[in-house]
């Protein structure tokens, strides 16, 4: 029996969906984290460039190289665990460590990562973060810890995954400048499950970061909407003057349309990528399946306060760029018609004006022919008069009689064929 072919993308396609699982984490233990993105069009990247600088990271362990063109790794770097992975917009290094440092957050931890390796890297840091992973011991402990870890107003914590542990950050840059990440594991939760929660907080703030981004660029660009929101309040306000020459109105509108649909373009991958971040960071939080610690803010009620308000400001400027564009759309369809209108009437008048011309062109010419028929008459009167007066005595009339007898034959053959002419050519 003949197999049937495999479409050339199946396993590739399978393999993607577990080619990143969680880390295994034991407790105590620490995780360093590094995300990595190029200042201007990440998303266009040359990914090699990435993959050469996992590479040189690597070779300072002696370790094998992952496959070229692979977008994720996990292996071993001297006592440490790394995972690598490849974004659309950025790359991510994590190291995992069994145990915690003597100093919490210890800034040395982050030595994992070279300076000069690190001052190499194709891009700019976008997070960092430090993970410090310990045993849920007594509230009392742990709540002394967290004041003495974070600022207190900032600090949201919480049980997550059925009380199997308690996650807090405050998502402060700390003077080493590194996010504080904390997990208390409580006893008999498994190494996996472990592992999960703290993927998912590093998550959570790589993509909350990412999201900010949008909002930053609104308030990039939030000066030049408001100027060319006035402009085109402006013009609508010229379409209703007569006055005004709408002409000039509508190519005003038109040079209005254009850098709206420019600024349209610059931001429309940053917006849907801020929309697509921010669902993740969401989702993230919903599964980690939140109940309150302490009577302190969980992560959900400090995204409300804090993120939330940022990201609504990005899909209002959003509506609000998309709006505009309608309008200025609208405004152009309208006076591109009133345009039209006035042309319209201003060619009606002139055909009525060429058919005034051609009326008096057409009188012209029929008194032009009028005259021709006069002054050709008479000199063919003439000339037949001066080859008649010969005769004039032999038949005993005058030579005023003869003129008299040929001028009204001779009129009326001229204007014979003057009209003949006329409708010949006509």
């Amino acid at each position: 029996m003949t197999a049937i072919a495999d479409h050339p993308l199946r396993y590739p396609l399978t393999n993607e969906l577990h080619a990143r699982p969680f880390p295994t984490l034991g407790v105590p233990g620490t995780a360093v984290f590094i995300a990595i993105k190029p200042a201007e069009n990440a998303a266009a990247r040359d990914r090699a460039a990435d993959f050469h600088h996992l590479t040189k990271l690597l070779d300072r362990h002696g370790v094998a190289h992952p496959p070229p063109g692979a977008t994720h790794y996990f292996g071993r770097i001297g006592k440490y665990a790394l995972k690598w992975e490849s974004h659309t917009e950025f790359v991510t290094y994590t190291a995992f460590a069994d145990g915690v440092s003597a100093r919490s957050f210890d800034p040395a931890d982050f030595e994992v990562f070279p300076a000069d390796w690190l001052a190499e890297a194709p891009g700019m840091r976008i997070t960092s973060a430090l993970v410090r992973i310990d045993v849920l011991k007594e509230k009392e402990e742990v709540v002394r810890s967290l004041s003495d870890w974070f600022v207190p107003e900032s600090l949201a914590a919480s049980y997550v995954l059925d009380e199997a542990a308690v996650v807090a950050g405050d998502f402060r840059i700390d003077p080493a400048g590194h996010i504080r990440l904390a997990v208390f594991v409580a006893p008999g939760t498994g190494a996996r499950r472990v592992g999960r929660i703290v993927q998912r907080m590093l998550e959570i703030e790589t993509y909350k970061t990412m999201s900010m981004l949008g909002f930053a660029r609104v308030r990039e660009i939030g000066s030049r909407m408001g100027h060319i929101d006035r402009q085109l309040t402006d013009l609508m306000a010229d379409m209703r003057d007569e006055e005004k020459s709408a002409d000039l109105t509508l190519a005003g509108l038109l040079a209005v349309s254009a850098e709206l649909e420019n600024l349209g373009v610059q931001t429309s991958f940053r917006f849907g990528a801020t929309s697509a971040y921010e669902a993740i960071v969401h989702q993230r939080i919903e599964v980690m399946r939140e109940t309150r610690f302490d009577g302190r803010q969980t992560l959900n009620e400090f995204m409300m306060r804090r993120y939330d308000p940022a990201m609504r400001t990005v899909k209002a400027s959003e509506a609000r760029l998309k709006a505009m564009s309608d309008r200025a759309i609208r405004a152009g369809e309208l006076l591109r018609t009133r345009v039209d209108v006035e042309r319209s009437a201003q060619n009606q008048q002139l055909l009525e004006s060429m058919n005034q011309r051609a009326d008096m062109q057409l009188r012209l010419q029929k008194t032009v022919e009028g005259l021709s028929t006069v002054a050709i008459s008479y000199y063919a009167v003439s000339l037949l008069s001066y080859v008649l007066y010969p005769l004039a005595e032999p038949i005993g009339v005058s030579r005023g009689m003869i003129m008299a007898l040929v001028t009204l034959p001779v009129v009326g053959a001229v204007w014979w064929n003057v009209r003949r002419i006329h409708e010949k050519f006509h």
